[in-house]
């Protein structure tokens, strides 16, 4: 007979967790797990990694979640290999090999599809994706063997470097704006060269501000007490550290997180990261217009009291 399932007590978690998501795990997966070694009420995530792909995944949580939507316009960078002159049905090593043709790719062929695909471009997003048509994941209807017409989506390749690592393999560097799919780039980089390609790895180095040198593992994750595992957190503004700042006082802080708009001498600006002198702490985002700021997604008292409470508790541990 199994034993019952002991039952985590849930708690108030506040802060960012920059993961390196292992090979093998949906993003929801490494989320699931990560909120369980930290037994936190609330979680999510900032975009989401394909199972066969690992690096940099960024974690919110508690009050964290109100900002994760911000990160999904961040810039991103992968490090991926392909296998040249062989094509399948996902773009990828796991999909049905659906078509192979010699490679005759040379240094100045690299050299050339660099070019081409670097700058603004227009992408066919993949079917095996999670782009929704009539309200059901294309990847569905991947499944099903049913092809759906896509819109190409402009996106923006920044940064391109290709180096081949043997006759039939390539290393793709790619930096890039939000929304490009680097398998589908890896299938266009393949017929460019006139072979096709998939992609056989796929690792995010970078997101945002964000490197995989600040990552850590699950493993190491669960290796730590609880003490280890909260000191990982980076605070919720972390999310916003491109914003503008903003800084009120005590009267003018009250009135801001109950909703109202405050007046100063500040310069128009889109994205404003509002913080509070007594207690000092991230309030929440605004905009300013015409010297007037604007809340926008704001915390509320009790998550402010707890992450102060979590920063002197965090403090006071030797």
């Amino acid at each position: 007979m199994n034993a019952p399932r002991t039952r985590v007590q849930r708690r108030p978690v506040h802060g960012v967790l920059l993961l390196d998501k292992p090979l093998g795990l949906s993003s929801n997966q490494a989320l699931q797990k990560a909120k369980w070694l930290l037994r936190a009420e609330k979680a999510g995530h900032t975009g989401t990694l394909d199972p066969l792909a690992t690096g940099v995944l960024p974690l919110c949580f508690g009050a964290a979640t109100k900002f994760s939507q911000l990160h999904l316009d961040a810039d991103k960078t992968y490090e991926a290999t392909a296998r040249l002159g062989v094509k399948t049905a996902t773009g990828d090593a796991e999909g049905d090999v659906i078509a192979e043709r010699p490679v005759h790719v040379t240094s100045e062929d690299l050299v050339r599809v660099e070019a081409q695909f670097t700058g603004p471009i227009r992408q066919v997003p993949p079917m095996h994706s999670a782009l929704k048509k009539d309200g059901k994941a294309l990847y569905e209807y991947a499944r099903e063997g049913i092809e759906v017409e896509r819109a190409p989506r402009d996106v923006v390749i920044h940064k391109l470097e290709l180096a081949a690592i043997d006759d039939n393999t390539i290393r793709i560097l790619a930096a890039v704006s939000k929304g490009t799919y680097i398998r589908t780039l890896g299938e266009d980089i393949g017929e460019a060269l006139g072979c096709g390609a998939h992609l056989t790895s796929l690792r995010r180095t970078a997101t945002g501000g964000f490197v995989e040198a600040q990552c850590i593992t699950l493993e190491a994750l669960e290796a730590l007490d609880e003490e280890g595992r909260l000191a990982q957190l980076l605070p919720a503004e972390t999310l916003v550290d491109g914003h503008s700042r903003v800084t009120l006082g005590a009267e003018d802080s009250a009135r801001f997180l109950s909703g109202l708009r405050r007046r100063g001498s500040w310069a128009d600006a889109s994205e404003v990261a509002v913080f509070g002198t007594d207690p000092p702490a991230f309030l929440g985002t605004a905009h300013v217009t015409a010297g007037e700021l604007i809340p926008g997604r704001l915390l509320n008292p009790i998550e402010i009291q707890q992450i102060l409470l979590n920063a002197q508790q965090t403090e006071a541990t030797p």
